[in-house]
């Protein structure tokens, strides 16, 4: 049976956890300016493998709306543009023969007001994923102490001091969205 300090050591990485994995999410939503992040994660059939783009190219944002994908292997150029192309990005890649350019459309009202909710519902998923943490945390401070480990006193402040961290990631989260929604309502 884990001990206090190791459950709540758990329990805080977990919700790191949870948070760093919504902030990835975050940075592949396009917000109408080019970020290397939308990109990166994208699955390239290489010499019969998948391999993520971030290991067959380098990244640069010459303007603000223009992504520039640089192959590493020049004959990997064709593949990269195949993986982008049929990506859910929806932009077409142009190739000039040893780089792809990615040029980013302005985004609509309507688009952005999409992406926001999109980004709300990725939050919420977070929230939830921090909750959950919680949960499992708490049962297992409830089972310590059925089998003794810890007094009711001590339960009850563990689990204080669990919704004091919850409550704490949970206000990150929200400023993450805020900042997030900020950011695609942005013209």
């Amino acid at each position: 049976m884990p001990s206090v300090p190791e459950i709540v050591k758990e329990c805080e990485e977990n919700m790191r956890k949870a948070v760093v994995h919504l902030q990835e999410e975050f940075a592949t939503v396009r917000t109408g300016r080019a970020s290397s992040a939308m990109v990166e994660k994208i699955r390239v059939e290489y010499y019969g493998s998948e391999v993520p783009l971030q290991q067959l190219a380098s990244f640069s944002v010459p303007e603000p709306r223009v992504l520039v994908v640089a192959p590493f292997d020049k004959t990997a150029l064709k593949d990269i543009e195949k993986a982008l192309q049929s990506s859910d990005l929806g932009i077409t890649p142009s190739n000039d023969g040893s780089i792809i350019r990615l040029t980013f459309p302005q985004l609509t009202e309507e688009r952005r007001k999409e992406l926001v909710k999109m980004v709300k519902h990725r939050g919420e998923d977070g929230k939830v994923a921090v909750r959950n943490v919680r949960r499992s945390a708490k049962q297992s401070f409830e089972a310590l102490e059925k089998d003794g480990g810890i007094s009711r006193d001590e339960l009850e402040r563990v689990e204080k001091d669990l919704q004091k961290t919850t409550d704490k990631v949970i206000a990150e989260i929200d400023e993450m969205l805020v900042h997030k929604e900020r950011e695609l309502l942005e013209v």
